[in-house]
């Protein structure tokens, strides 16, 4: 795969996976955690999130997955704080499994939370190699139901579509704010799958439609470096 080099930033991705006798320090987590987070001022960006269970997009939330994404100005700040923040140190004491990813914005359209939280270098443009996306929405409450109702024949397309590699379902609450993360064999098969798939493609018409989202954001990335496995399955770039 191609690197883009300057990089424009560093999103970095990590979801855990905690042992059953310490979900507890999950929810325990979502709430202490926000602290050295908050203080951190080289953290341009950040959110502790909840999942579906086995870490899908489609299932009802699951109490063993939690994830945390934050935005880096450069790699060293990353780095450092995956080796001595608090935050990590507290999911990989916990935890059992974990998977973590580095990422490069190639494009973002939206908001999260009322800001752009990626940013885009001008020059950046991934010809080769894998691909990941966020989509992330804020669902209406009076249109929850209806979303869910028509979400889960989107998210079992797309782990049947050519190309599909990893997808995981994220999200500040249940049910209100979603973020869904996918990994495809290249740009190709993402595009196909977004815009030539009958069922995710009637989705996306509803979701304009019937106006779901509060808010909405969509983003590519190019795959910078990816460690250890999300419910036993490793990526290789």
């Amino acid at each position: 795969m191609t690197k883009l080099i300057p990089l424009s930033m560093i999103v970095a991705l990590t979801i855990t996976k905690y042992r059953t006798a310490n979900i507890i320090f999950g929810f325990i987590g979502m709430a202490i955690l926000r602290f050295p987070l908050w203080l951190n001022k080289k953290c341009s960006f950040w959110k502790l999130m909840g999942s579906g269970k086995d870490a899908q997009v489609d299932l009802a939330p699951d109490f063993k997955h939690w994830a945390i994404i934050t935005i880096w100005e450069n790699k060293s700040d990353c780095d450092d704080f995956y080796k001595n923040s608090f935050p990590i140190k507290w999911f990989r004491f916990f935890g059992k499994e974990e998977f973590t990813i580095f990422l490069n914005p190639l494009t973002s359209h939206g908001l999260w939370s009322g800001i752009e939280p990626f940013k885009i270098n001008k020059n950046s443009k991934l010809t080769t190699g894998k691909i990941a996306v966020i989509t992330r929405a804020a669902i209406k409450f009076n249109k929850v139901k209806e979303f869910r109702d028509n979400i889960k024949r989107a998210a079992v397309s797309m782990r049947n579509a050519p190309g599909f590699i990893l997808s995981a379902g994220v999200g500040e609450n249940p049910y209100f704010d979603q973020a869904t993360f996918s990994i495809w064999e290249d740009a190709e098969s993402m595009k196909n799958y977004a815009y030539k798939s009958f069922d995710h493609a009637d989705v996306i018409k509803l979701t304009r439609e019937r106006k779901w989202y509060s808010e909405e954001l969509f983003a590519r990335f190019e795959i910078i470096d990816c460690r250890g496995t999300l419910n036993g399955q490793a990526i290789k770039i």
